[in-house]
């Protein structure tokens, strides 16, 4: 019978620089993004991204999905991965204690509920007349998406697309805008437009075969 996925004794795969990408940056920080088949264990080694040592800063953040989990971690010097949050895996409820210096003390169990929306990235340029594929990896209780297409001011350009979650994603697609610049995809949860992630911003240029 095949094996599916790797035995926790098994001997951690290198660190790939291939499956590190930056979602997000500005002011100084970083939202990361970071895939393995390693588990959670092992890319919270010592040394695991001394590969990368001057581009991870303490600070930013990592959506890390590795074999055994989904977590958002925080970017601690080394560089090193801290405690983080579990978004999902073989985890129970998240216990806390908390004690203050007069000796005040408060057990207390929790079940973290943490929402996030990764927009996967595409093409930097696209050609007018052709069609914008895009798509979002959700994680937590969001049941529908809104994808959005705006324009360099920031303005929707219609049509606005309500997209069903299935499986922790969802998908649409945009026929490509004029010719222009600065334009940007948008996604968010439906019921909560502040839950929202932006694109970097593209171009849409002519199609060079109608110049020949």
């Amino acid at each position: 019978m095949p094996l599916r996925g790797r035995l926790p004794t098994e001997t951690p795969v290198p660190f790939s620089p291939a499956n590190l990408a930056a979602l997000i940056q500005g002011n100084t920080f970083t939202l990361w993004q970071y895939r393995t088949t390693d588990t959670r264990a092992a890319v919270s080694a010592g040394g695991y991204f001394a590969a990368v040592a001057g581009s991870l800063k303490p600070g930013d953040l990592m959506v890390l999905q590795a074999a055994d989990a989904v977590a958002l971690v925080p970017i601690r010097s080394g560089p090193a991965l801290g405690t983080g949050v579990t978004l999902d895996g073989a985890v129970g409820p998240l216990n806390t204690v908390r004690a203050a210096a007069q000796g005040f003390s408060l057990g207390q169990a929790a079940a973290a509920v943490v929402r996030t929306i990764i927009l996967a990235p595409f093409a930097a340029g696209i050609v007018t007349g052709t069609i914008i594929p895009v798509s979002a990896s959700i994680a937590g209780p969001v049941s529908q998406v809104v994808f959005s297409l705006r324009d360099g001011s920031g303005a929707v350009v219609p049509p606005v697309q309500v997209v069903t979650v299935v499986a922790g994603a969802a998908a649409a697609s945009f026929a490509a805008p004029p010719v222009g610049t600065g334009y940007r995809i948008r996604v968010e949860d439906a019921a909560d437009p502040a839950l929202g992630v932006v694109s970097r911003s593209f171009n849409v240029g002519a199609d060079l075969r109608l110049l020949l």
